[in-house]
């Protein structure tokens, strides 16, 4: 078959996948799939190859990515049942103060937090960021809710254990400790930039709180004469209420407190054996990188190890703090939470090695072997399109590095910054197909015009900033 035609028929299985997304609402998995098929079928695979090549891409990432995925939200699932989250940002504020809080909320959000699912790290952090928002000045709301935005996104897509970065990481090959080190090298400059250029606009007139904040919706969460108090739900059925420290309402919530002897669990403590873990993966990588060899910690930084240590002492850990029945609860929430995760994600690799099978690699690799920054900016703009079309981070990431994926070794380029240029496109007008568009929208206590900048705007801005930063890198590494 010529390359024209394995061109023409990659961009109809794309695009048909995305017309059942979008205007069918066909669930992506399915969408996917069916795009596989018939990629495999006009490529002139035969049946037999196809279906081989489709079950043979999926368990292929599911034997890369498959159990980090579910360690992270695990581990993620039990933090948040321990009520980490909360304090973590009220030490934020008290530690470095309101007018620095956008940019430290948004870095604690955009690295540490990552094993968090992004919903419920959303809808846990968001009302206090709400509630903080006036303690910065006049534009806290729009400050906030930009960086959260921003912070959010680009944490699932650059910052390992984030469900985006595990799925390119398995999908490009990249092992996962030199995916933790491109990938903070990225998120923290991304984040702080993009976030001073948005406060920058706000200041000349972007943001008008008249019309861009929902002040009715404000007001009824900021009533006057409650009670502040923080109550733990028993058995009983139905959320409780958990309100702040400083009366702010956490919405309802399942989330226990976590006490010892009529005082709070030490934060530090919960978080300790996530940290180890990301400690142990870049130990690992730079014992790779540097061709030092100890046996020992080359095992622990093993990112399955490593992630598999910091599942269980986050167990143990907050099974002393909260008991082990809402351990338990937590673990059975995020097994839930990390099923669709998995398919998703599989999924993708199916098409991925679909796209390989056909030969689209060896064609697009002729194209672009005199230029590195080219497929960057191909790989962006294709994972830009498939998210403004579908609205989802994940899938449009994956679904542009898995068509690119076959050209790196062909011009000697480096996979994690095609994973990363994948993530930083997928990243560009989160607009009102994304859920987390109206969690932000509707949490934080904004109009849709104001979350068409805070968000669309805000994280667009993240978007082409990531890719200003790694295309340099293209020319280091």
């Amino acid at each position: 078959m010529s390359d024209i035609a394995v061109l023409i028929n990659t961009a109809v299985a794309v695009l048909a996948a995305v017309v059942l997304i979008v205007r069918f609402r066909v669930n992506p998995v399915i969408a996917l799939i069916i795009g596989s098929v018939y990629l495999g079928l006009a490529v002139g695979l035969g049946v037999e190859k196809t279906v081989e090549t489709i079950t043979s891409g999926f368990g292929e990432i599911m034997v890369d990515v498959g159990l980090l995925i579910a360690f992270g939200v695990l581990m993620g699932s039990i933090l948040n049942q321990s009520g980490a989250i909360r304090r973590l940002v009220e030490l934020l504020l008290k530690t470095f103060g309101p007018k620095r809080l956008p940019y430290t909320m948004g870095l604690a959000i955009g690295t540490v937090l990552q094993s968090i699912f992004l919903d419920v790290l959303l809808v846990i952090s968001a009302p206090l960021a709400r509630k903080l928002a006036p303690k910065i000045g006049k534009l806290g709301t729009a400050r906030m809710a930009t960086a959260m935005a921003i912070a959010l996104e680009c944490g699932i897509v650059f910052m390992v254990p984030g469900v985006a970065s595990l799925a390119l990481a398995g999908l490009l090959n990249v092992p996962l400790g030199k995916m933790l080190l491109f990938g903070l090298m990225l998120v923290i400059p991304t984040i702080i930039i993009s976030i001073a250029i948005m406060t920058f606009l706000f200041r000349r007139g972007f943001w008008n709180e008249a019309k861009d904040e929902d002040h009715t919706f404000v007001a009824e969460e900021d009533r006057e004469g409650e009670e502040d108090y923080e109550d733990v739900p028993g058995e009983s059925a139905g959320p409780a209420r958990v309100p702040a420290k400083d009366g702010a309402d956490l919405q309802p919530s399942t989330v226990a407190v976590a006490k010892r002897g009529g005082k709070e669990f030490p934060l530090l403590a919960l978080f300790a054996p996530l940290l180890v873990s990301l400690l142990l993966i870049g130990a690992g990588a730079i014992l790779q990188i540097l061709e030092i060899d100890l046996p020992w910690l080359q095992l622990l930084g093993e990112p399955v190890i490593a992630l598999l240590i910091g599942l269980i002492g986050t167990s143990l850990v907050t099974r002393a703090a909260i008991g082990q029945s809402r351990v338990e609860e937590a673990i059975t929430i995020g097994f839930k939470e990390s099923g669709q995760i998995l398919i998703l994600t599989g999924v993708g690799g199916s098409l991925a090695a679909t796209v390989k099978a056909a030969g689209l690699g060896d064609i697009l690799g002729g194209f672009f072997s005199a230029s590195t920054v080219a497929p960057l900016l191909v790989v962006w703009a294709i994972a830009a399109v498939l998210h403004i079309a579908v609205g989802s981070v994940t899938l449009s990431a994956i679904t542009a590095a898995g068509l690119l994926a076959p050209i790196a070794p062909a011009i000697g380029l480096d996979p994690v910054l095609l994973a990363l240029a994948a993530g930083a496109g997928s990243l560009f007008m989160v607009h009102v197909t994304s859920n987390t568009f109206w969690l932000l929208q509707s949490l934080l206590g904004q109009s849709v015009r104001g979350a068409l900048k805070s968000v669309t705007v805000g994280v667009s801005v993240a978007s082409v900033v990531a890719i200003l930063l790694i295309m340099p890198m293209s020319l280091l590494f």
